[in-house]
């Protein structure tokens, strides 16, 4: 299948059932909902079970060739036969959801040959949806409103904005944001929501150096990132890779604007090195 056919076949499959996902998303958010936890001392909640459910049926439905990983769905590694794979993050932002914030995404990424190849990322509350293929398309959509997406074009590290974590900032964070002496910041839930500041040039850099990232976290932000120009990697600045055995993203996540990324891993690097990390084992 043409690179062109993933926005006039795939894109708008994968729309309308983001969409979809959103709406029973923000039926439990309306009326309240009740949470478990599983491990690693995670909160799940039916939404997430609801999201995940109506996605990985209707994907498996429209592609029943490929391949699925979600982050509520059992993993049998069947996926690794296969070239292309849709990777579901169901609820990305559960902390915020839970806690009446609208900073909550839906997100679904498509990876061909472990490389990130088409992203959806949809904010119920706001009707915010981003859409991404590296080399193809970068738009969001608001309220039925179409707007281009483009990184910043911010230079001098200084004057950068960070987007960080509302719900769980690491120490390193600060380190690196001391090293290079950014001053303004925004806290944000849901990594394709911080990704979309980012591809809106709203933001200009995030950096994520501590576990937590699993696959389905950054796959669709990352194609939705580089289909904006920016970069995005790890944070020694390496590609992250899709559709691997182990689906955690040891080394963490390191996202930018692009123009100095190189200076910014460079400084989370270090920073990570200096608090005893190392680029083999990562931070989990």
């Amino acid at each position: 299948m043409a690179d062109i056919d993933l926005l006039t076949h795939e894109l708008p499959i994968v729309e309308q059932l983001v969409r979809e996902a959103g709406a029973l998303v923000r039926e439990f958010y309306d009326t309240g909902v009740e949470v478990t936890w599983k491990a690693g001392n995670e909160p799940v909640t039916a939404a997430d079970h609801a999201a995940n459910r109506h996605l990985v049926a209707d994907l498996q439905r429209a592609f029943p060739s490929d391949g699925i990983l979600s982050e509520e769905g059992h993993d049998d590694l069947a996926r690794r036969e296969r070239r292309r794979v849709w990777i579901i993050d169901p609820l990305d932002g559960t902390k915020e959801f839970i806690g009446r914030i609208d900073e909550f995404s839906i997100m679904v990424g498509l990876a061909i040959e472990g490389a990130p190849a088409l992203g959806v990322v949809y904010q119920p509350v706001a009707d915010l949806l981003y859409r991404g293929a590296p080399g193809l398309l970068a738009e969001m959509v608001q309220n039925g409103v179409v707007q281009p997406l483009a990184v910043s074009r911010v230079a001098d590290s200084t004057q950068m904005r960070l987007v960080a974590s509302r719900s769980h900032r690491d120490p390193l964070v600060n380190a690196v944001r001391g090293q290079l002496g950014i001053t303004q910041d925004r806290p944000s839930g849901s990594v394709g929501l911080k990704v979309g500041l980012l591809a809106r040039g709203l933001c200009d850099l995030y950096i994520h150096p501590a576990p937590g990232l699993k696959e389905w976290d950054t796959c669709a932000p990352d194609a939705i990132l580089r289909a904006a120009g920016g970069a995005i990697g790890d944070v020694w600045g390496r590609p992250l890779r899709y559709n691997q055995v182990d689906v955690r993203q040891r080394q963490g996540l390191a996202a930018s604007n692009g123009v100095i990324h190189g200076q910014i891993v460079a400084v989370a690097a270090a920073a990570a090195e200096a608090a005893g990390y190392t680029v083999e084992k990562g931070f989990w």
